[in-house]
């Protein structure tokens, strides 16, 4: 299942989503089997093979209900990584800056396994060739995650426990610019080591 049933941190602007389509209101158990369908066909046949009657099929309902919800198959896994993110990454505050931001870093790491990461990869690629769709990549996942992650180094700022030479912004690409590097160009790991020397490097 993409999504389960708990409390969650708040984080900001994370509740952005792709644009509202006409239509009867959204079956939240129809949601869930589709995201979910959505996942599961991605990681057997690849974005290449992903198809919105596949998914329908897949998750027990009419192609026709996923084009009242969602532009197509690249916003279907783009609302399924949203919410996996949402649900699966915290952003906490226990005053301990380093240990909030090594939190958050190795959850996002750990988050970043198959298939999510066919997901982003072929998110990213989407939102290349599509600038409309694009715009919805940005709004939706790209900005609400460095939002999430600059809350915390704001705080750490704020506190003089950043690094000196780093504004919170900078930190903020740093940190993402090197996950979608390895995402992208080398799929060396993300893992624990990582948001460890990360957490070194961005704070004092």
């Amino acid at each position: 299942m993409i999504e389960q049933t708990r409390q969650e941190p708040q984080q900001p602007s994370d509740r952005a989503s792709t644009p509202a389509r006409v239509g009867r209101r959204r079956s939240e158990e129809s949601r869930r089997a589709i995201l979910s369908a959505a996942y599961e066909l991605l990681a057997e046949s690849g974005y290449a093979r992903l198809t919105v009657e596949g998914i329908a099929a897949r998750a027990g309902t009419g192609k026709q209900t996923l084009y009242r919800w969602w532009p197509g198959r690249a916003d279907v896994l783009l609302e399924a990584v949203t919410a996996y993110a949402r649900q699966h990454i915290p952003l906490p505050d226990t005053g301990d800056h380093a240990a909030d931001l090594h939190a958050f870093l190795a959850a996002t790491f750990a988050a970043a396994t198959p298939p999510t990461t066919d997901a982003l990869r072929a998110l990213m690629a989407e939102a290349q060739i599509d600038p409309a769709f694009g715009e919805r990549f940005h709004d939706t996942l790209l900005r609400p995650r460095r939002e999430a992650l600059g809350t915390l180094l704001a705080r750490a700022h704020a506190a003089g426990a950043l690094a000196p030479h780093l504004t919170p912004a900078t930190a903020a690409e740093l940190a993402f610019g090197l996950l979608w590097y390895r995402l992208l160009a080398t799929h060396e790991p993300l893992d624990e080591q990582l948001a460890t020397l990360l957490t070194r490097t961005l704070l004092r």
